[in-house]
């Protein structure tokens, strides 16, 4: 099984696929997966989540990080566990939904603007800090976060994230990207969710050689 730490490592891009419905979760798994994708969130507000969830942690779990956003008590971190996930996203800082987590050995990323909340989250064992909205979050607030927490603590911008807006807070210290409408729609065919995948991907691998 592999870990967050190496899922970012070889692709710090998070696909957040809200809206998916189970007949296309596979097919989209893969595109994203062949894309180089190592961690995929299907937000429980989605249809039918803990179906798509299932489907993908079957076939892709043991290479990639499988789990689900807007994660928002701990009954669905419960619920999320027994339909195989291994990743709890959620939009805000739940003490409880991190320890429901813990519990059943899932990375919990919790949704932090704050130092205070930051900090928090991470005496309850956060695996990543999910910075949202990015967009009240410039990357210069970014740097000085960054200053501050612990060196091996991990960052991801999540909200607005384009192709064309990557640079600057990896340049402030984001270690990983969440990609949410910019990258999958349910209206959006496998086809361009693989376009758009890529285009992501050239991108970051732009971002790679400069640094």
């Amino acid at each position: 099984m592999i870990t967050i730490r190496e899922a970012i490592a070889v692709n710090p891009l998070i696909a957040i696929l809200r809206g998916l419905e189970p007949s296309k979760a596979l097919p989209t798994a893969k595109v994203l997966f062949d894309a180089g994708f190592r961690i995929i969130e299907v937000p429980l507000n989605s249809p039918q989540p803990l179906e798509s969830i299932a489907r993908i942690a079957e076939r892709y779990g043991g290479h990639s990080i499988v789990g689900a956003g807007t994660v928002l008590t701990a009954e669905d971190v419960h619920a999320v566990a027994d339909a195989g996930g291994h990743i709890i996203v959620a939009p805000n800082m739940n003490p409880d939904v991190g320890r429901a987590a813990l519990e059943r050995q899932l990375a919990w990323c919790p949704g932090v603007l704050t130092p205070s909340e930051a900090f928090a989250a991470l005496d309850v064992e956060a695996a990543i800090l999910k910075i949202f909205p990015a967009e009240m979050v410039p990357p210069p607030a970014i740097a000085a976060m960054r200053a501050v927490l612990p060196k091996d603590a991990i960052m991801a911008a999540v909200g607005g994230i384009t192709p064309g807006t990557m640079a600057p807070y990896r340049a402030a210290g984001t270690h990983a990207f969440g990609l949410g409408s910019a990258l999958f729609k349910p209206e959006y065919t496998v086809e361009d969710v693989r376009q758009r995948a890529h285009r992501f991907v050239e991108a970051l691998e732009r971002l790679e050689e400069k640094a």
